[in-house]
């Protein structure tokens, strides 16, 4: 520091509240967490870089990396006894009743309002109902194994159905198991909105495909079956993302894009991290259809070809960086 910092020792320690190495309370957004006292300081705001002069404090949070670290002005800081441990409780809960009635408000806005929207529901009313009965599994299946990402079969072991197999390569496997450790284990989260998005994606995958110039076998590559398939995979993303194709840490965030973009589909929102979730899932889709044999190679082919097309531009499709969550949000998250 260049301004006059008195470090919390000798006279100036009464001048301090708190000292190094002092477990204390610290606010961070509405909610308190616990933290510990790093360096005590006291300025006189001559310092252009620190211009509020009195009692300031770096502080670590109780848990968290120390890229949290920060310095906070008194006002911020409690002392940890049981008052305050039952302020920050209060706080929690309410901040919980909050997000719960945001949830039920967005909810509410997302119910079907017109007979064919109540119609489409209705005719996939028996599809959700077996997804939502297979969720907490296969939930329990991604945190135990990271192996179930990359398996069709072990990710769906529970259903039935013809045996079909979408090869996967082994860089967006790679891709699968990252995207799991970051989200799960290092508690980061993909930036959104994507760029580009699952809708973005697929459209340069359409013009990449027409330009291309194998056309060696043009009744599988038809433009219009091709098109349908595209169309088919965005339905299907859009239907299953919320409930299949996120981890428990996002599903707050999913709350947050909801009331942040009522008017758009998640296939405009989020981008190929969570498409390429989507395709270990295929399989089980596959499965549940009565489509005969010539189809469903047929839709095999399509989708591995969209699998080869974001494996070849991964660096362009994948995020390379994923945002760190607030402390505010990993203590909700972890409570809902």
């Amino acid at each position: 520091m260049t301004d006059k910092a008195v470090a919390a020792s000798g006279s100036s320690a009464t001048t301090l509240i708190f000292k190094p190495n002092e477990r204390i309370l610290c606010f961070h957004g509405p909610l308190l967490y616990e933290a510990k006292v790093v360096k005590a300081e006291l300025r006189d705001g001559t310092d252009p870089d620190a211009p509020d002069p009195g009692p300031h404090y770096f502080v670590h949070y109780k848990g968290w990396k120390q890229t949290w670290d920060e310095w906070v002005d008194e006002s911020r800081a409690l002392k940890f006894n049981d008052e305050n441990l039952a302020k920050q409780k209060a706080l929690k809960q309410a901040a919980l009743q909050a997000s719960k009635k945001k949830s039920i408000v967005v909810a509410s806005k997302h119910t079907p309002t017109t007979p064919t929207q109540q119609r489409v529901d209705s005719e996939s009313e028996f599809q959700r109902s077996r997804k939502r009965v297979r969720e907490s599994s296969v939930e329990k299946a991604r945190e135990e194994d990271v192996a179930s990402l990359v398996s069709a079969q072990a990710f769906m072991s529970t259903t039935k159905g013809p045996d079909v197999k979408i090869p996967i390569p082994n860089a967006l496997k790679a891709q699968l198991v990252d995207d799991w450790e970051r989200i799960t284990k290092d508690k980061l989260l993909v930036s959104l909105p994507r760029m580009p998005t699952v809708g973005g994606l697929l459209e340069q995958y359409k013009e990449y495909r027409r330009a291309s110039k194998d056309r060696r076998r043009p009744g599988r590559r038809d433009d219009e079956v091709a098109d349908e398939i595209i169309e088919g995979l965005k339905m299907y993303f859009d239907k299953a993302l919320g409930n299949v194709l996120l981890y428990r840490f996002e599903r707050y965030q999913y709350q947050q894009i909801r009331e942040r973009f009522p008017d758009k589909v998640p296939s405009d929102v989020y981008g190929a991290e969570h498409l390429l979730r989507l395709f270990v899932q295929m399989p089980s889709l596959i499965a549940h259809t009565n489509m005969d044999d010539d189809a469903v190679q047929l839709l095999r082919e399509n989708l591995g070809e969209i699998l080869k097309y974001m494996h070849r531009f991964m660096k362009t499709l994948f995020a390379e960086e994923y945002d760190n969550a607030s402390p505010a949000y990993v203590a909700i998250a972890k409570a809902s």
